[in-house]
């Protein structure tokens, strides 16, 4: 089983020896931040910092920051025990792009023991304290300012809830917050989130949109903020789905939205349309600074929290980070619903060096002329791979997370005045690369053996790779313990 809640989970890694309590005083401003991105590179503990500097409550870092710990906060032994399920779910009829992965989630929610499960204010330990008025202050809470040329401190792992005006339909979203003063935080939502979306829908009507931030939610609320689920897939459906069990969730006491009543903190308040503010510049999970910009201003009327909360947040920058191993997570499940839209993919890779968005390595079982082509077009209009600013298609026995045997493939098997497909379409809103925001240059590479059918007609056909001989292999296999190597 997954774990119910943050401090749950902390105390067993603690009881492991994988969680590191830091007493001494330390500064959220680049200290912190420092720290946490040299523990995190060297594969180092959770961090529980006690003592920040003009904060009220303790700070937990780095929790998701290796496979193991992730895997641990989520109940799992392996990223294929989640995918596995979601595939079972496709079988024995694999249904069709995206009305058959509503179809497989509807099927999600007819498990009763999935969706979330509705508690009292007086059962939610995140609404044993509530603030409101005067007492709203988001200088207790430990904001980061991580990197020298930051506009300001930011919160980076707050559990942003919105909901369709027109529809209803409520949203999760992790996105970067800027906290402007004790009372207003910039929410940094970008083009293709949903959140926005919601925003500029309220705008329209002439209506406040409400919001409520969660921090410190359980381990599997996390991770699905984080997942790239259609608009009409709910997150804490997932979310239960990953758990194993019903998320437990309470109404606001402020804003028209629910919460998980397992959270540490949570804030709430009101957008109001057009009132914007400069969010930015901030180092990001790009590995580079992304660039001020207005963003809507939201301004905190409520924090509920536990009566002795603590905040969990992430440092983001040049990779790795603690996103690799939500990256990871997110690209072991999702490959059964993405074989859904692309049935022709094997397998798929999304490295972290890239963002998990700027590359995507696909390996397919190839049948016939021009079959890579065809896949980098339909990852390219697969939902949110459609940002994929570059694709790379070898062959089935391809291993595509080994790099060094992609990079081997791509360099030796592409001819460029045929294999290499140029293109354009949308990119991320960070991608500070493509020469006007949201849309860029694509590229794809067919890295696949080359058929005479695409006009390959050299003597010989293609030709074979260079293999040990069997029977010799076995041979050294028996003998190698002689060889006192």
């Amino acid at each position: 089983m997954a774990y119910d809640d943050l401090r749950s989970l902390l105390r067993a890694l603690e009881r492991e020896g994988d969680l590191k309590r830091i007493k001494a005083e330390v500064d959220p401003h680049l200290e912190v931040g420092e720290i946490v991105d040299r523990v995190n590179k060297a594969g180092g503990p959770a961090l529980l910092f006690e003592n920040v500097k003009g904060a009220t409550m303790p700070l937990a870092m780095n929790v998701f920051g290796t496979d193991r710990r992730l895997l641990k906060a989520l109940g799992l032994k392996s990223y294929a025990e989640i995918s596995d399920k979601i595939g079972g779910l496709l079988k024995p009829e694999l249904p069709q792009g995206f009305v058959g992965i509503r179809e497989a989630f509807g099927k999600l929610g007819s498990v009763a023991h999935l969706p979330p499960k509705k508690v009292k204010s007086d059962s939610a330990p995140v609404q044993e304290t509530v603030l409101t008025g005067d007492d709203v202050d988001l200088d207790q809470l430990p904001a980061l300012f991580t990197w020298p040329e930051d506009g300001g401190s930011f919160f980076n792992l707050g559990l942003t809830h919105t909901k369709d005006p027109e529809t209803g339909i409520r949203n999760l979203g992790l996105y970067r917050l800027q906290r402007h003063d004790r009372r207003t935080i910039g929410m940094h939502w970008q083009i293709h989130k949903d959140s926005r979306n919601h925003y500029q829908v309220a705008a329209k009507r002439g209506e406040r949109l409400p919001v409520a931030i969660a921090f410190g939610a359980p381990p599997a609320v996390t991770y699905a903020s984080t997942a790239p689920l259609p608009g009409d897939i709910d997150e804490y459906l997932f979310a239960g789905f990953v758990q194993g069990k019903r998320i437990e969730m309470v109404d606001c006491k402020t804003v028209p939205l629910q919460v998980p009543a397992q959270a540490e903190v949570v804030l709430e308040g009101w957008l109001e349309p057009g009132r914007m503010l400069p969010e930015g510049p901030f180092g990001d999970h790009t590995g580079f600074y992304t660039p001020q910009e207005p963003f809507p201003a939201l301004t905190i009327d409520c924090v509920t929290m536990r009566r002795r909360p603590l905040l969990q947040s992430i440092v983001v920058g040049r990779p790795p980070t603690e996103d690799g191993p939500l990256g990871r997570a997110t690209e072991r499940f999702f490959l059964p619903l993405l074989k859904v839209i692309v049935p022709d993919i094997v397998d798929y890779h999304l490295p972290e060096a890239g963002g998990f968005h700027n590359c995507a390595i696909v390996s397919i079982d190839k049948k016939y002329p021009k079959h890579a082509q065809k896949v980098m077009s339909a990852v390219w209009g697969a939902h949110m791979m459609s940002l994929t600013k570059l694709v790379v298609v070898v062959d089935a026995d391809c291993d595509v997370h080994d790099l060094h045997e992609v990079a081997w493939r791509a360099l030796g098997n592409t001819d460029y005045a045929r294999d290499l497909l140029l293109t354009e379409g949308p990119v991320d809103h960070l991608d500070h690369a493509s020469y006007q925001q949201f849309w860029g240059g694509k590229a794809g590479i067919d890295a696949t053996r080359k058929l005479p059918e695409e006009g390959y007609t050299r003597d010989g056909g293609w030709p074979e790779m260079v293999e040990s001989d069997p029977e010799t292999a076995a041979k050294v296999d028996r003998r190698w313990k002689e060889y006192g190597l």
